[in-house]
Parts: structure tokens; C-alpha cells; sequence
């Protein structure tokens, strides 16, 4: 069994957001074939704010990121690598998203849009599904919002 995440923190190194778009590449390009030009966007390097989780042996192993919209918050690019799933690593990454968020913004509306299989995680975690299912990137969606 690999380690489970020690610690999760905001990107503050050009280091780490590369270790940051790696793991995306390979959860998002490579695992479900979502266009490269679709998982990267401008926001990576102007307004979104990155996370990056470890093992507890140093090993980066998740990211996710947020950015203020005109809608609110909206939490995006969470992935996790396919060897440290069930292990917490997304709930980590989560948790202090939304610590950081609720810190920054305590009023503003959280979103995100979830794929199909995450939505009981997100569920779990005090989202709710606000609207009906949709499709981005050939892969079924649903935007959902965080209940305080």
C-alpha cells in the first residue's frame, strides 16, 4: 500500500505547479483522454490559485485549483493518480481548498462541476447537485454547489 498524503499545500514554486500540471496530464490527457488543449488553460498561470498534496514520503501525488468567478468560487482540476485513490488524498486536497476559500471569500457561492463518478464524494462532503447533468470534454457532469 502507498503512503497516504501527508500534507497538502498552496503551490507557491514554478517547481510544484509543474508537478501540479503533471499529475493533471496524466489523470486527465492520459487516463480519460481529455484534450490537452481543454485540461490546460490561461487561468493555470494568471488567476487560479494551486494546490499540490504529498505522500508522506515527499511524493506529489494530487492537485486541484480554484479560481474567483463571476459566479462565485469555483473549485476545478482536482485529480488524484490512480495509485493513491481511496486513500484520502482527494479529501485532503478538498479540505483545504475550502479552508483556503472560505478564508478568502467567507460569502461567496462554491462550485464545481463534478464527473459522474465523483458526485457522492463531492456529496460527502457537503456539495449538492444544482442543475441537470451535462457533458464537458465527452465525460458527464454535474455542477454542484458547497453548503456551508
Amino acid at each position: 500500500m502507498n503512503s497516504t498524503p501527508l500534507q497538502v499545500h498552496r503551490i507557491t514554486t514554478e517547481a510544484e505547479l509543474e508537478a501540479a500540471l503533471a499529475i493533471r496530464h496524466n489523470v486527465f490527457v492520459l487516463g480519460q483522454n481529455v484534450p490537452a488543449g481543454l485540461e490546460n488553460d490561461a487561468h493555470d498561470r494568471t488567476d487560479a490559485i494551486h494546490y499540490l498534496a504529498l505522500t508522506a514520503d515527499g511524493q506529489p501525488c494530487g492537485a486541484a485549483r480554484w479560481r474567483l468567478t463571476e459566479a462565485g468560487v469555483k473549485l476545478e482540476r482536482f485529480a488524484v493518480l490512480a495509485e493513491y485513490r481511496n486513500q484520502q488524498a482527494g479529501a485532503a486536497l478538498l479540505a483545504a481548498v475550502l479552508r483556503d476559500v472560505q478564508a478568502a471569500h467567507p460569502a461567496a457561492l462554491v462550485y464545481l462541476n463534478a464527473q459522474l463518478p465523483a458526485v457522492r464524494f463531492y456529496e460527502r462532503h457537503g456539495f449538492t447537485k444544482a442543475g441537470e447533468k451535462f457533458v464537458e470534454a465527452d465525460i458527464e457532469h454535474y455542477k454542484m454547489s458547497w453548503q456551508r
